[in-house]
């Protein structure tokens, strides 16, 4: 999948285009803290874009501020990593970097790996005045075009401006997450569907992570059950597995 057919999903207006190169030496001064996160920055970023702005005065869309955390603009950019890049690290670099919520389009320079988009809620520094950092993990979610090409219609449609909530740009953000979060669920379940509300998706949310927990818990119970030789300890092993594989049923239920 083009990155480009994933920003033309988006549906954005033109007058939020910005199409500015990000110099790398943001990353560096502001997102990279260790002399390993700055080589990895030097060595496998190809190019960040900065694709749009989304704002009150360009998509109408009202700001949101709290005691914790101000809204008052998302970035939309497009990272472009040199082959073979590990991307998981470097995302989530950019995301610290950038003092507003971005959504981070992801994709390889050689074009053949997957492209994907990413995003993460900021707040307030409670130890740095004036300084943002993430509120939670980085939600990210890559297009597989071999196993996905199905949801694709479906996937595109979610992912339109048009398609997320209005109220404000924090509701607007978290619609875009909410919409990742549905396309990581339709690896699990086969279909993909947006949350009928803001409740269905934080009980989405936390069945992914439980299902991710789980996933392990059983890769390590069957692990251990192949390699044990004792039978009584094996048994244990099997019942305990058949237990946390019907959590397993679950969990993948309630996405």
């Amino acid at each position: 999948m083009n990155g480009y057919t994933l920003i033309e999903a988006l549906d954005l207006p033109d007058i939020c285009r910005v199409d500015q190169r990000v110099p790398k030496k943001l990353l560096l001064e502001n997102g990279a803290p260790t002399g390993a996160d700055k080589r990895l920055v030097n060595d496998g970023i190809e190019e960040l874009l900065w694709l749009a702005a989304l704002k009150p005065t360009t998509i109408g869309v009202p700001e949101y501020r709290d005691d914790v955390r101000e809204y008052l603009e998302i970035a939309v950019l497009r990272l472009t990593l040199r082959a073979a890049v590990r991307a998981t690290r470097l995302v989530e670099l950019v995301h610290r970097a950038v003092p507003y919520p971005v959504l981070l389009l992801t994709e390889h320079s050689d074009h053949d790996a997957q492209s994907g988009f990413s995003a993460a809620h900021k707040r307030w520094s409670q130890s740095e005045t004036g300084k943002t950092v993430l509120d939670g993990e980085v939600v990210a979610a890559d297009w597989d075009a071999a196993h996905d090409g199905e949801r694709w219609p479906t996937f595109r449609d979610a992912l339109a401006l048009g398609k997320q909530p209005c109220t404000t740009l924090r509701a607007l953000y978290q619609g875009w997450i909410d919409t990742l979060i549905a396309l990581q669920a339709a690896r699990v379940t086969g279909a993909f569907a947006v949350a009928d509300n803001a409740e269905h998706a934080a009980a989405r949310r936390d069945a992914l992570q439980e299902c991710a927990r789980l996933d392990a818990e059983v890769a390590r119970l069957r692990a251990s059950a192949a390699k044990e030789k004792q039978m009584s300890r094996r048994v244990e092993l099997n019942l305990e597995l058949k237990r946390v594989e019907a959590a397993q049923t679950d969990a993948r239920a309630n996405l």
